[in-house]
């Protein structure tokens, strides 16, 4: 085993997740996470919370402090960017600061995660339109929408961390009173219920035909149906060219094929990039467009590890490899990782791509494959069937009807993948499926499972085995 450190680029879930089990399985060795940045360990997803105001403090986002990741014995340095990688000599070149220095490596895992896109819609450089991707943009967005004398760093609880020019910047305009959201996707519809908060007049653009396309057709018409309910308006099947600005450099407009809608405010939510400039030269990058990886995460360099948001993982249903962007899968992939590098190999896993969305009173879930065509494109021939089913006993307070689909192989009968949507605690019932996915269940495998019931929680039969019941006999 290798006496220089292990050395980690990014100080997010995948790369902190590394280097605190590394730190833990081999005490005798050092460990460097370098992060280019000044938030490390943060919580992605709860952004659109304390956007909206339901989250108090950006701290409170924090997996794990700085200090935390000393006592962990991590030597943690921010605002430390790598700028260059020699997997021949085992070394990389970092801008710190205070200047430029080369470190060895015994081993390296590259976690620099993605980047929000925009491109090609012109104009977000304008003043009032963002993107939704870190803290810094969520400290910004907030500051825009409350009270001036709300918005201060410590208001919002940035601390050291916080970009306080560029929050006291929007803090000091007035405030929209209408906005554009550019895509339907998870960010989205989170920042749809967010801006509804502060009572503006939302609009959201999707260039397809319905929001949350990766969760089909079903799910996406009753979150439409929902979202106009609560008084947003939808603009489906439209692509938006450019966000327009005034004289002053501040967003006026959206400006679609066909039409122009005056806004005050703008946010683009179309997708992710994976960070992989660093090592593109050095490492087989996927058809995905993410870095490629072997079952234990090591990329096709010698002692060179990848994970997180740019990184590629298998798909357990296809085998094939796809490209996640969500929590778990990083935190877990980045955990196997050092401890394989600790010296007792662990696989990252596979992802079924299990996700789900909040969208005001309704909980969406997807897993697996739930795009026919998809599924005719991995080699199956899919069968699909949706019902609508309580979430309790219909003689229990509080039930709501719960919409599943679920899809499997017509041939061998395999679950490969499902949808929910329901207001009362219908989101979790996808783990079921996502379950019964890395099993390998079949229909009636996951008809005949023994979930609880009790008519506070669950109607005898599950909304998920009535899916099965029905799938199963279609087939």
């Amino acid at each position: 085993m290798s006496a220089e450190p292990f050395v980690v680029v990014g100080g997010d879930a995948a790369g902190l997740s590394a280097a605190s089990k590394f730190s833990r399985a081999a005490p005798d060795r050092d460990v460097i996470v370098f992060e280019r940045g000044r938030w490390v360990s943060y919580a992605h997803c709860g952004t659109p919370y304390f956007v909206k105001g339901e989250v108090e403090q950006l701290t409170d986002l924090l997996s794990l402090s700085p200090e935390q990741a000393t006592e962990r014995g991590i030597d943690l340095r921010r605002e430390h960017e790598v700028v260059a990688v020699d997997t021949d000599d085992r070394v990389v070149t970092v801008d710190g600061t205070d200047g430029q220095f080369e470190q060895p490596y015994g081993d390296l895992l590259v976690a620099t995660g993605a980047r929000a896109v925009s491109d090609p819609i012109e104009g977000v450089e304008l003043d009032g339109a963002f993107t939704l991707h870190g803290l810094d943009d969520a400290a910004a967005l907030r500051a825009y929408l409350i009270d001036p004398a709300d918005a201060s760093v410590e208001a919002l609880g940035g601390g050291e961390f916080v970009d306080a020019t560029r929050a006291a910047h929007f803090a000091a305009m007035e405030s929209p009173s209408s906005v554009a959201i550019v895509g339907g996707g998870f960010v989205g519809v989170e920042m749809a219920e967010a801006f509804s908060a502060y009572d503006l007049d939302v609009h959201l653009f999707q260039r397809s035909g319905h929001v949350l396309q990766s969760f089909g057709e079903t799910v996406g018409e009753k979150v439409e149906t929902h979202l106009r309910e609560r008084g947003v308006t939808l603009h489906l099947g439209e692509p938006v060219e450019r966000l327009q600005g005034d004289d002053a450099g501040r967003v006026e407009a959206v400006v679609c094929p066909e039409h122009e809608l005056e806004v005050d405010a703008a946010m683009v939510g179309i997708g992710l990039r994976p960070n992989v400039e660093l090592v593109s030269e050095q490492v087989d990058v996927g058809e995905t467009g993410a870095i490629a990886i072997d079952d234990y995460g090591q990329t096709s360099a010698d002692h060179v590890y990848a994970a997180g948001d740019c990184a590629e993982i298998e798909h357990t249903v296809t085998g094939a490899p796809t490209w996640n962007t969500l929590g778990l899968p990083a935190n877990r992939a980045g955990r196997a990782i050092g401890q394989t590098v600790a010296g007792d190999p662990e696989p990252v896993g596979t992802v079924a791509e299990t996700s789900v969305v909040k969208a005001f009173d309704l909980e969406c879930g997807r897993t697996g494959l739930t795009d026919l065509e998809a599924a005719r494109d991995a080699g199956f021939d899919p069968v699909s069937k949706t019902i609508t089913a309580g979430s309790r006993s219909g003689y229990y307070p509080g039930s709501a009807e719960t919409t599943v689909t679920l899809v499997a192989d017509r041939d061998t009968e395999r679950v490969l993948g499902g949808s929910i949507v329901g207001s009362d605690r219908a989101a979790v019932r996808i783990d079921t499926v996502a379950t019964a996915l890395a099993a390998e269940l079949t229909v009636a495998e996951v008809e005949r499972l023994d979930l609880g019931y009790a008519p506070p929680f669950s109607p005898v039969w599950d909304p998920v085995l009535t899916a099965a019941k029905v799938l199963r006999g279609s087939m």
